[in-house]
């Protein structure tokens, strides 16, 4: 088997889009997030969905020719793991300058393009939202970048990462310390299924540009 093949869907795949395990000293299974841990791996696509199922058909111990104890919860394991990773990198982006907070600030990050994503609290309200989904709308309109947004943390959690209290919106602005919460959040958001919030984004826009087309 490849090493870059993921045991459930035998499907080669980049390493970014895979999640690696080794096994421990004490036969457990071990999430590699980093990628760099020593021994010999097996690697799993990466999403809650197909590490639940490499662990439910046992199929850990059959890509290490071995028996193998795998973690009750170990689906929730890597998600804690990809979150911390998210959320650690989130704080060096503030102390680097790059994270603009507040609804307000928010909003004129978007509509001047600086913004590279956005992260909305778990508890964030439907009009606080609704008001930056149409300045992010709006700023493609005008020629400008798609901005993603992501809803992955709640308000404790984005606010003990950015050093402030009730944070619940925040921009993630362009630049390498950007880039780099970028993909961590990417990889977080995968591995949870996806943000409805951005999926609905990019369909109204869709729309609108359809409808643009058949009046013309």
């Amino acid at each position: 088997m490849n090493d870059r093949t993921c045991i459930v869907t035998r499907r080669q795949a980049e390493p970014d889009d895979l999640i690696r395990f080794v096994v421990g000293p004490d036969s457990a299974v071990v999430p590699d997030i980093k990628k760099n841990l020593p021994g010999r791996g097996c690697w799993v696509t990466a999403d809650r969905l197909h590490i639940d199922k490499a662990a439910a058909k046992n199929l850990f111990a059959r890509a290490f020719k071995a028996p193998v104890t795998v973690p009750t919860d170990l689906g929730g394991m890597v998600d804690g793991l990809l979150s911390r990773s998210a959320l650690g990198m989130l704080g060096l982006a503030r102390k680097a300058g790059a994270i603009a907070l507040g609804a307000t600030k928010v909003e004129s990050a978007v509509r001047s393009g600086l913004a590279l994503f956005v992260l909305h609290a778990t508890e964030a309200s439907d009009d606080g939202v609704r008001k930056i989904s149409q300045a992010r709308r709006a700023t493609v309109h005008l020629g400008g970048p798609a901005i993603p947004a992501y809803k992955l943390f709640s308000e404790a959690e984005l606010s003990l990462a950015l050093g402030g209290t009730n944070v619940i919106h925040a921009a993630v602005l362009a630049g390498d310390a950007g880039r780099a919460v970028k993909k961590r959040m990417v990889a977080l958001d995968r591995y949870r299924g996806g943000s409805p919030d951005d999926l609905a984004m990019l369909a109204a826009v869709a729309d609108e540009d359809d409808a643009a087309e058949d009046m013309e």
